[in-house]
């Protein structure tokens, strides 16, 4: 495979991360774009890429920890992008960076060391401080859609036990309207494909059409949402998924109170 294809393979991942570190998708991808800039003037650099994820997030790493403290306020941003910055600020960056990198992309703790210039022991301790900041925010009520019983069971005893109420569940948009003309969720928990062929995305959209609330979609297909063609979701966990990492998207989306996909 060629390096170029590597890197293809790996950047929707990548982006997702950097969304996600961020709390923007311009953000998130303007420093996706600068690693990569960095690695076609640098030979150097560029010949590292060959080993796969983890040097390509080591580069990232790299441009990212060089500028986040300087990242500027979006000029005529929303609310709820200048809310995300605003957070970012009380939060340390390298816990979320530890957090993220072990939960959301699943690499092994000695995998984050080596992105980040550490310890696995240091990776570990980072991501429980990260844990315990983004746990100070309050309960809230949760929508969770989904079609498929064993899954949706193991998502409510997931969320009820990080202190959350489950205003409803829903295997289809039209269970999902129901709920919602009953109770406006605090966060949505969102599949894709739904019970009777219709679509998560729809269920969603008709949600934010009433309320901004923060949504993590969960899925076997992630590649559906990672396209570029549309504004992507911050939050995408994929299937057969990890409960840790369901609980860190919970924390993030809470704590930047995303209401739909930042731009």
């Amino acid at each position: 495979m060629s390096l170029g294809d590597q890197i293809a393979r790996n950047l929707p991942y990548l982006r997702r991360y950097a969304r996600a570190l961020t709390g923007s998708q311009a953000t998130g991808d303007a420093f996706v774009r600068a690693t990569l800039e960095a690695a076609l003037a640098d030979s150097e650099l560029k010949q590292s890429l060959e080993g796969g994820r983890v040097p390509l997030y080591r580069a990232f790493n790299k441009v990212w920890s060089s500028a986040y403290m300087d990242i500027p306020e979006t000029a005529g941003g929303d609310g709820h992008e200048s809310a995300a910055h605003d957070r970012l600020k009380s939060v340390t960056p390298l816990n979320r960076q530890a957090l993220l990198l072990t939960t959301l992309e699943d690499f092994t703790s000695e995998q984050a060391g080596e992105i980040m210039d550490m310890s696995a022991d240091e990776i570990e301790q980072l991501a429980q401080e990260a844990v315990a900041e983004i746990d100070k925010e309050s309960a809230t009520s949760v929508l969770i859609i989904e079609d498929e019983p064993l899954i949706s069971m193991q998502l409510e005893d997931l969320v009820t036990s990080l202190g959350h109420d489950v205003c409803g569940t829903a295997a289809t948009r039209t269970q999902a309207q129901e709920v919602v003309a009953d109770k406006t969720p605090g966060l949505v928990l969102a599949d894709i494909q739904l019970a009777d062929g219709s679509s998560g995305l729809d269920a969603v959209d008709d949600i934010l059409a009433i309320s901004s609330v923060p949504v993590i979609f969960i899925t076997a297909y992630p590649e559906r949402l990672l396209t570029g063609d549309r504004p992507e979701p911050t939050y995408l966990v994929t299937k057969p998924f990890q409960e840790q990492t369901v609980r860190a998207a919970i924390s993030q989306a809470l704590f930047f109170g995303s209401s739909r996909p930042l731009g």
